[in-house]
């Protein structure tokens, strides 16, 4: 099936609602079923999602609910799903998720402050770190095959060997929450951004921060790295995109003004020029970085606020999670254009 759209060129702000594009009649209700639902799975969770993941290897994919449970699912290419488990891991939400070990355990971080390792097999808790921080975690990354980081309310970001079970590095990087991070393995440096509005560069090596940008007028939500490691992209809260120069983070080099009416909350790098953004109004979208683009709307969560993207360990699937309390997991290969030139939506901004 050739998942496409007939080439056009849209104003921005007819891509700030995926409803809004589909009833301005560029984009009919019978494409959006035939191609979307198509190629969409759906999973209630039941409650509301603060974090998904993927297996590393294999068709499972786990969430991270309100309510402080944790679920692991079976996806299947003929859009089945099969719970395998529901475990109660936190006392309070469950903010983080990802797997470890090589898939063989998940870890989590909460609101009440803890670390917990779970086998995937039995449910069973293989570890707990409590009081892990001062403060509530946030968020939680993988770094290496044995180490992640945790961020938390307060703006502290540590880094932790999962085998010995102890930290490894601690940074005071931030003055709000740790909305999101990510790790530049060739310079072992690890990236942050915060509600503060700043971006945060921490050297593992040294075990210090390195460099912080200046204050954003506006809380950063997410961030990725792009253009072979040359520009950092960062997610705002008033829809903006900043990119930042490799080297050069005291202040954004580019801004990607009117992407969304409202806050970018998750940003998952496609290839080194295009990152697809999940945004609070329930867009999905691809983006292009330099020249700066919408090329194409992927999916929506019915206007509601995307919390976290992910791909599938063989990137055939891409999973959303949102505040309508929905697992979606979309075949990229029905969504996707054949090409960046090929026949999508571009919006020039």
């Amino acid at each position: 099936m050739n998942f496409s759209l007939p080439a056009c060129k849209v104003s921005a702000s007819a891509l700030c609602s995926l409803p809004r594009l589909l009833n301005s009649g560029l984009v009919s209700w019978s494409w959006r079923k035939e191609h979307i639902a198509e190629s969409e799975m759906e999973i209630d969770l039941g409650e509301m999602p603060f974090n998904m993941a993927f297996h590393p290897s294999d068709h499972l994919v786990a969430a991270a609910l309100i309510t402080g449970d944790l679920h692991l699912y079976r996806y299947g290419a003929d859009s089945t799903s099969q719970k395998l488990l529901e475990v109660k891991a936190h006392s309070e939400s469950c903010r983080a998720v990802r797997f470890i070990n090589g898939g063989q355990a998940i870890i989590t971080g909460s609101k009440d402050r803890s670390i917990l390792a779970t086998d995937i097999e039995t449910g069973t808790a293989i570890a707990r770190l409590e009081d892990a921080h001062e403060d509530a975690i946030y968020s939680l990354i993988n770094v290496t095959e044995s180490t992640i980081a945790t961020g938390d309310d307060q703006g502290c970001m540590k880094v932790w060997d999962t085998r010995q079970r102890t930290c490894c590095n601690s940074f005071t990087a931030h003055e709000d929450y740790v909305s999101d991070m990510t790790y530049v393995p060739d310079s072992g440096k690890l990236l942050g951004t915060s509600g503060d509005g700043t971006l945060s560069v921490c050297n593992l090596r040294s075990n210090k921060v390195q460099t912080r940008s200046e204050f954003s007028e506006e809380e950063l939500l997410s961030v990725v790295i792009m253009k072979n490691g040359r520009k950092v992209i960062c997610g705002s809260q008033d829809g903006t995109l900043l990119l930042y120069s490799w080297g050069f983070f005291k202040d954004c080099s580019d801004r990607f003004v009117g992407l969304a009416p409202n806050s970018i909350d998750c940003l998952l790098k496609l290839d080194e020029d295009r990152v697809i953004a999940g945004c609070e109004n329930g867009l999905i979208s691809v983006v292009g970085i330099l020249p700066n683009r919408v090329i194409q709307p992927l999916a929506e969560h019915s206007e509601y606020p995307i919390e976290r993207l992910g791909f599938s360990h063989d990137r055939k699937f891409l999973g959303s999670i949102s505040h309508d309390q929905m697992l979606k997991v979309l075949s990229l290969s029905l969504s996707l254009s054949s090409s960046p030139t090929g026949d999508s939506i571009v919006v020039t901004c």
